[in-house]
């Protein structure tokens, strides 16, 4: 349940790590690791007062972990919501002979009141601004309109602007209201509409709305919407409408059928009477790395048929490139764009949109969070190479040169006041573990000494030097420090039989480890002798780890 707990609430303790175990661990692999543990930092092993105080404070972690993992109620609730979920009031009450799916749903129960109170504070704002601009003077002019310019300068106007919004004010778990408005203008002439909704989650199945709306140019309008699951394949939507006006009333009914095709495909059915009269049949499939929609559509005034496709790169900017074809009794119209992720709630794309006998126009648009800011620019009512040509490549030049200069340096910079705080934010328990740290390498020395000779008596595992945190590899970095630490003592602890193998978690939880840059990717280096030969390797942060292998055998050649 995503929203039970804040992200900000989850305790970063990983107690599969501390064991240095499997998350599918059985009972006994869970026993073996904690004996290991216990052997290491037993209080009653240590005559020092301050290692023994150290090591029963070690001993109580490490004993900890070991009952909630043994214990499989404890476990499945760890595994879901992590230690915060084992402080929720009211497990106590629940029968210890539970799945890990009846917890959930207990543990949602106990969150159901926090949920509630949490509804009357959330809204969902969402706006839309787009503004239309006509620059047709750039490249369709005659040449006796030179004469008219100031300066040379083409005359570029506004000649459209709209502006919507919308906000949801939940009432309760299953009631919400919905406001929204809107205001238009278009070559001097303008107008506005408002509306109020009330939606009501009827069942699991559907739900049912009622719109009340007045503008100065539609007159009033009653409006009902209604959804609902038919098969868990199948939905269907049913709108329907009564537009007052001074002509009179107009009725107007749409209707969308939608049935899951396969895992990735959806198709629609769709059936309009009233003003605008038509059937639209349309098939969608939806990918990790494609989105298709094929439509025909039949209907008064418009028919037609349309294409789209749209590649998305699996990349860090979630980079996507689109393409589409219609056309119909209007014309036909080719688009092409991309879009682009350029902050963590900011996206930019540009559409490019060539038609018979529309023209050519540049359509830019900018979503931030729930803000969409559009901007239609009609360049040309003709289909001229220049203005193809310059509503191509104008944006891509223009965005290279904006996300050199401006973007990049401003997200470099945004990440490290977020990297900075939370360092600081963590200080005090990085703190706290680097202690634990310390005071575990500290207990460590005895039977490290013991495991190193055992090891030496066989021509075994030998850790000579092992490294935890940042390196920079990377020559274009070598301004950035390394932040590392020493973590040979622990690894050399966990050999056992020759053999060190570290699961697939992240290693700072491992005994004798700590957080040495946080919010940073972060590796563990190496070198090892097995037999008499070096050996070395690098491995990522949350990666499994088994050593020794021929692999990280090292070319004395070199």
């Amino acid at each position: 349940m995503a929203s039970a707990l804040d992200d900000d609430e989850i305790c970063n303790d990983d107690y599969y790590s501390l064991l240095n175990v499997r998350r599918e661990a059985t009972q006994e692999e869970l026993k073996a690791a904690y004996r290991r543990l216990c052997m290491l930092y037993h209080p009653d092993k240590h005559r020092d007062a301050e290692l023994k105080r150290q090591a029963e404070t070690l001993f109580n972690l490490v004993h900890e972990a070991y009952e909630v993992l043994s214990d499989p109620q404890a476990r499945a609730i760890y595994d879901i919501y992590g230690k915060r979920g084992l402080d929720v009031e009211g497990w106590e009450v629940v029968e210890r002979k539970r799945s890990p799916a009846e917890i959930r749903e207990e543990f949602e129960r106990l969150q159901r009141e926090r949920e509630e109170r949490r509804l009357q504070q959330r809204t969902n704002p969402k706006g839309t601004i787009s503004v239309g601009i006509d620059a047709t003077d750039l490249f369709d002019r005659y040449e006796e309109d030179y004469e008219d310019m100031v300066g040379g300068i083409p005359h570029i106007e506004i000649n459209r602007m709209q502006i919507s919004q919308s906000i949801e004010a939940p009432l309760t778990t299953k009631d919400t209201a919905i406001l929204s408005g809107s205001l238009s203008t278009h070559n001097g002439n303008g107008g506005g509409t408002i509306n109020l909704a009330l939606r009501r989650v009827t069942s699991a199945k559907g739900w049912g709305e009622v719109e009340l709306g007045a503008g100065d140019t539609h007159g009033p309008l009653l409006g009902m919407k209604i959804f609902r699951n038919l098969t868990p394949r199948c939905f269907v939507t049913t709108q329907c409408g009564l537009q007052f006006s001074s002509r009179g009333v107009r009725p107007g009914v749409t209707t969308v059928l939608a049935r899951h095709l396969d895992k990735n495909t959806m198709g629609y059915l769709q059936w309009r009477w009233g003003i605008h009269s038509s059937m639209n049949t349309s098939i969608v499939r939806d990918t990790k790395s494609s989105h298709l929609t094929l439509a025909v559509q039949l209907g008064i005034p418009q028919t037609f048929m349309m294409m789209s496709y749209q590649y998305k790169f699996q990349d860090e900017d979630q980079t996507k490139i689109k393409g589409s074809v219609k056309s119909g009794f209007f014309g036909t119209v080719v688009e092409y764009g991309a879009e682009r992720k350029i902050s963590r709630h900011s996206v930019v794309g540009a559409t490019v949109s060539i038609g018979v006998p529309q023209g050519v126009s540049l359509k830019i648009k900018l979503n931030r969070a729930s803000q969409t800011y559009f901007f239609p620019i009609h360049l040309t009512d003709q289909l001229l190479p220049s203005a193809v040509f310059y509503a191509t490549v104008g944006p891509l030049v223009f965005y290279l040169a904006i996300q050199q200069l401006i973007i990049r340096p401003y997200v470099r910079a945004q990440k490290e006041q977020e990297l900075e705080k939370q360092r600081e934010s963590s200080a005090s328990n990085i703190a706290k573990k680097k202690q634990e740290a310390e005071a575990a390498v500290l207990l460590m020395q005895e039977s490290v000494r013991r495991i190193i000779e055992a090891e030496e008596s066989r021509m075994g595992l030998i850790i000579l030097n092992a490294w935890y945190g940042k390196f920079v590899t990377d020559n274009s970095r070598k301004h950035e420090r390394a932040k590392v630490i020493d973590v040979t003592v622990p690894l050399q602890c966990l050999v056992k039989d020759s053999k060190l193998i570290l699961t697939e978690a992240s290693k700072s939880g491992l005994p004798g480890f700590y957080e040495p840059c946080v919010g940073e990717e972060k590796s563990l280096k190496v070198l090892y002798q097995f037999r008499g030969v070096m050996h070395q390797v690098l491995s990522g942060d949350t990666e499994p780890l088994r050593i020794p292998k021929q692999s990280h055998r090292i070319d004395t050649d070199t």
